[in-house]
């Protein structure tokens, strides 16, 4: 395992490295002007020796080259640069969204694996029955429903017409403190929204995995044991099942990503979203390269635990293989 996480730490550098250069390179090929986004409407009346002053000041009148290579070597000493638009450190823009979106995405990424399985189990218990065929066909719609959609209308459900969860934002309108309470009324919408996205995935994965099961000879064998048909499902073919599901986990992680963004701005949600659509409008060259590294390492990440808990769950799998 150690081994295996070695090797994968080692290949995400020049996969990092390169990312961070695209970002840089597809900034400078964009049409919109940094210097324009931070002055706004006073830069319609500056003087060009003003604007030349101030994008010298960015640091945006340099090579690609040069502003990839200084800002690389400031983030490696922790230096992760100052963001033109937000008008604060890098560091400081992250930190105080990312917990914001970590709790966001970890909550969804709960709901749907839970409720997936669940789900998956039942449908793969009675095949072609009725909760197979809703399940299933539920699904598949949701698959190519888009986050955004989802959210609208689940805005107008639940906050418009039944008036039993708040539409946006992570506190009441009215409250200058932040709560546990109010965090988990106003978490509950989008979490749920963002969960919906990817429960499709997760529920045919398990439904398949475990149909498959069944009809294994190990399964057939406990079953002629004798044993309970809990035990069955839920002791072998659950287990035998989820195995491919778990590789489900990390290939899911950049879309979960994407949808988050969608989510986060549907709902007001005061995670990384708006920084990020911020940057990429803005060419906001350190937030949006930290960013992009952000997200590139959390779909590395995900990759990575999906193979260890491959291995686990399997113990056929070598790590060092």
């Amino acid at each position: 395992m150690g081994r295996m996480a070695g090797r994968r730490a080692l290949l995400a550098v020049p996969v990092l490295l390169v990312v961070t250069f695209g970002v840089f390179a597809v900034a400078a090929a964009s049409p919109f002007d940094p210097v324009k986004a931070y002055t706004g409407t006073a830069g319609l009346t500056a003087s060009q020796e003003n604007l030349d002053q101030i994008r010298a000041n960015l640091g945006v009148d340099q090579p690609l080259v040069t502003r990839w290579w200084n800002w690389l070597t400031a983030a490696l000493t922790g230096d992760l640069g100052d963001s033109a638009v937000l008008r604060q450190p890098v560091t400081d823009a992250i930190t105080q969204r990312i917990g914001w979106s970590v709790l966001l995405a970890a909550t969804a990424f709960l709901i749907a694996i839970l409720l997936g399985t669940a789900l998956g189990v039942l449908a793969a218990r009675r095949q072609g029955g009725w909760l197979d065929r809703c399940a299933s066909s539920a699904a598949y719609t949701l698959e190519a429903a888009p986050a955004f959609w989802l959210g609208l209308l689940a805005i107008w459900l639940f906050a418009l017409k039944l008036g039993v969860l708040p539409a946006g934002g992570l506190t009441d309108t009215a409250s200058d403190t932040v709560t546990a309470g109010q965090v988990a009324t106003h978490l509950a919408l989008p979490a749920l929204v963002l969960g919906t996205t990817q429960l499709p995935w997760f529920f045919l994965y398990v439904r398949q995995g475990v149909a498959d099961a069944l009809d294994e000879d190990p399964v057939r064998g406990a079953r002629a044991r004798g044993l309970s048909e809990r035990t069955v499902l839920l002791g072998h073919a659950l287990r035998s099942g989820m195995l491919p599901m778990l590789t489900l986990i990390g290939s899911r992680v950049p879309e979960l990503i994407t949808g988050a963004l969608l989510v986060e701005t549907v709902f007001s949600w005061p995670g990384i979203a708006a920084a990020t659509v911020q940057a990429a409008t803005s060419v906001d060259f350190p937030l949006l390269a930290a960013l992009t590294v952000l997200a590139t390492a959390a779909v590395l990440l995900g990759n990575l635990l999906s193979d260890l808990l491959y291995g686990l769950a399997d113990p056929r799998v070598g790590f060092d293989g």
